[in-house]
């Protein structure tokens, strides 16, 4: 089939249906009412002699061929509007443009105190919206356009343009006067003290629990948190040792409150990095945010 006998529209309404698995909320994002963008998606089905969207419990779900063909139609839909707005400037003192972001929870933790301080004195009117996207589709999203830039340790996030911004460690993390510390004049333990220890581990991120299991210390963990919000409050209260990466034990207040311990722990220097997509990078606006990122941020030369 020639790409002439395919109406533009219609590809960009299979790509809105393909990002939000939804007729109704495809409608809604292109403005257009629900039976036309229904009408849009069979045209495209006859056109193409391929169903594109079986609809499910979870919504509608592409087909094998919808998953071949949508990373040329995001392609070329994004070539297209890059095309129609290379005079479009960004003025970021009067921009209220939307900025949407991948961190977790930790990262949400380093980021932005100073990312929104910096914009509230650069872009006052900018809107930021933060969230923790699955690794699996980080590249995906961010060549789409439904993500602007992911920040933090992303090893299975590939294809993507990548910027270190800095290198950090894990350390362990536990209570001023905790036992371990007892007649102490240095920071260090011994293997077999680290095997005598109780831990807390954070589920959303998943690496220190990767690092207690390389240790054959799993057993010992006695609690679970969702966030990295409840860790500080419950490692100064009790006994319990957290492995955590540097940046984020520094931050935890008050300071006096706790010690950091630098063990030999499985797990090398890991760099912290800014990822986006080529294909965007050109767009005055994300030029821009991504220089602000950069200088708050940027250590690695």
């Amino acid at each position: 089939m020639n790409s002439q006998d395919i109406d533009l529209n219609l590809l960009r309404v299979f790509e809105a249906v393909y990002r939000v698995r939804s007729i109704s909320r495809a409608a809604a994002l292109l403005g257009l009412s629900q039976p036309a963008t229904s009408h849009a998606v069979t045209r495209l089905r006859l056109a193409l002699r391929d169903p594109l969207f079986i609809r499910s419990a979870t919504g509608m779900q592409p087909t094998e061929r919808a998953e071949r063909l949508v990373p040329s139609v995001q392609a070329a839909l994004a070539q297209l509007d890059l095309g129609l707005n290379d005079d479009d400037t960004f003025d970021p003192r009067t921009s209220a443009a939307e900025v949407r972001l991948h961190l977790t929870d930790i990262g949400e933790r380093r980021f932005l105190p100073r990312l929104m301080g910096a914009l509230h004195e650069r872009a006052p009117a900018l809107r930021v919206i933060t969230r923790t996207w699955n690794s699996d589709v980080i590249a995906a999203s961010l060549l789409s356009g439904q993500l602007h830039f992911a920040i933090g340790y992303l090893p299975g996030v590939i294809g993507t343009a990548k910027l270190d911004l800095f290198t950090d460690r894990y350390v362990l993390l536990v209570r001023e006067g905790h036992p371990l510390l007892a007649g102490r004049s240095r920071q260090r333990v011994t293997a077999v003290q680290l095997n005598r220890l109780n831990y807390i581990t954070v589920h959303s991120h998943a690496q220190t629990t990767r690092i207690l299991e390389k240790m054959g210390v799993e057993h010992r963990v006695r609690l679970e948190v969702s966030h990295f919000l409840a860790l500080a409050a419950t490692v100064r209260a009790s006994e319990l040792a957290a492995v955590v990466p540097r940046e984020v034990a520094n931050s935890f207040e008050p300071k006096d409150s706790f010690r950091l311990i630098e063990p030999v722990l499985p797990t090398p220097e890991f760099s912290v990095s800014l990822h986006w997509s080529r294909r965007h990078e050109q767009i005055p606006m994300m030029r821009w945010l991504k220089a602000l990122i950069v200088e708050l941020f940027g250590t690695v030369r």
